[in-house]
């Protein structure tokens, strides 16, 4: 029977390969430290010639000091950005978002581009509804109520 660990190299380099591919799905960081502590651990101390018991338990103490100390730095600076500025995503970052008329506004209702270059929809927010807009006005998104903006027109400040 043929000596099996003179492939363990090999397994080492798919398990790593395994992990990196699960952490793309996952994106929590656990699967990368696991990955990480095998190349390190088990493959490093293959590649010097060590046992394959030797191998396993080098793997899981490495894997284990990057999941409990390296892991949760990458969470807390992965997420403080988000927690600190409060990103808008979606329809929410529309919110106070400025445009501009492309249309004349019929009654309370025409077509707006807004700052990221989308074209909306738009109503004018109830008070404003005795407010004309022409085409080039500013304007300002209140809300978004489905796939219509509802906007109000931009207040140009005084101060010079």
């Amino acid at each position: 029977m043929p000596d099996l660990t003179q492939y363990l190299w090999i397994i080492w380099l798919v398990f790593v390969l395994v992990c990196v591919i699960i952490e793309l799905l996952t994106l929590e960081f656990t699967f990368l430290m696991i990955g990480a502590g095998s190349l390190i651990g088990g493959l490093g101390v293959n590649l010097a010639g060590g046992p394959w018991w030797l191998q396993i338990g080098a793997a899981a103490i490495v894997s284990a000091l990057l999941l409990f100390t390296i892991r949760p730095l990458l969470l807390k600076t992965l997420r403080r950005g988000a927690d600190e500025r409060g990103a808008r995503t979606n329809v929410d970052a529309l919110q106070g978002m400025q445009g501009r008329v492309t249309a004349d506004f019929s009654g309370d209702t025409g077509y707006v581009r807004l700052a990221n270059g989308e074209t909306w929809t738009a109503r004018l927010a109830p008070e404003h509804e005795t407010t004309t807009l022409r085409e080039g006005d500013r304007v300002v998104v209140t809300r978004i109520d489905g796939a219509t903006a509802e906007v109000a027109p931009h207040e140009r400040s005084t101060t010079s």
